[in-house]
């Protein structure tokens, strides 16, 4: 018999300091990562996202996941398809085996969580307790390092002014990030509508009688990929085609 939720979130913002409410949150794949990274502590979390709201992104960090299980022999599927979707059964099960695993593999020592994924959109740390010590046994207590304490802000003339600054500028860089991922996932999914036209297309030189039928399942897809909403106007650069440097996946 597996932790309940509640044991798993306490035991995963405890190593991980974070402040996780419930199970489907570990759907995004970064929370996974960083447990697996507690382990072995190679896993690139700077390339791991937090903040992020997009099933692309969360995707993105299932395959740095699904690299640490190759690279360290891990023969478990990772079921990609089923956590990406944030379902509580399905992602509270990966997580009580990845509970055993850790439980099983960890190392020892403190993990200091914090220092690891730095620069990698993380939320907040959770206002969590003092580091664990020692491992409890059974429990598989987490070792983390020490909370880096927060400066108080130096005395000036204008003290508010930079806590402003510091609080636009956080706020700017989620967004840019924000932007990001939907950037990546607008190219992903044009990928994959061009693929379409091209095998359309393909169809088409093979058997152009295809094309002439108007109720065929080429028109009706060709209908759907050319269709336009009102007031919508197709940029110049469209004319030249996809440009040379795009992104491609």
């Amino acid at each position: 018999m597996g932790e309940s939720r509640q044991e798993l979130l306490s035991w995963l913002n405890n190593l991980l300091q974070l402040n996780v409410t419930k199970v489907e949150q570990c759907g995004t794949g970064a929370a996974l990562c960083q447990i697996y990274d507690s382990i072995f502590q190679d896993l690139p979390m700077g390339r791991v996202k937090f903040n992020v709201n997009t099933e692309y992104a969360y995707l993105q960090n299932f395959k740095i996941l699904q690299n640490a299980f190759t690279k360290h022999g891990i023969d478990r599927p990772v079921p990609v398809e089923s956590l990406v979707k944030c379902k509580m059964q399905d992602n509270l099960e990966f997580l009580q085996w990845s509970k055993r695993y850790w439980d099983q593999y960890y190392p020892g020592g403190d993990y200091d969580a914090l220092a690891r994924r730095k620069g990698a959109g993380a939320p907040p740390a959770a206002s969590a307790p003092a580091p664990v010590s020692s491992r409890t046994s059974g429990a598989g207590a987490a070792r983390r390092g020490n909370t880096p304490t927060t400066t108080s802000a130096t005395r000036g003339t204008r003290p508010a002014t930079g806590g402003a600054s510091a609080a636009v500028m956080a706020e700017n860089a989620q967004l840019k990030q924000t932007v990001e991922g939907l950037e990546r996932e607008r190219d992903f999914y044009f990928s994959k509508l061009r693929d379409i036209e091209l095998l359309l297309q393909q169809a088409v030189e093979v058997d152009p009688e295809i094309e002439k039928d108007e109720e065929g399942l080429v028109k009706h897809i060709q209908a759907i990929l050319y269709s336009t909403e009102d007031g919508f106007e197709i940029p110049a650069e469209a004319d030249g085609g996809v440009p040379e440097d795009q992104e491609t996946f």
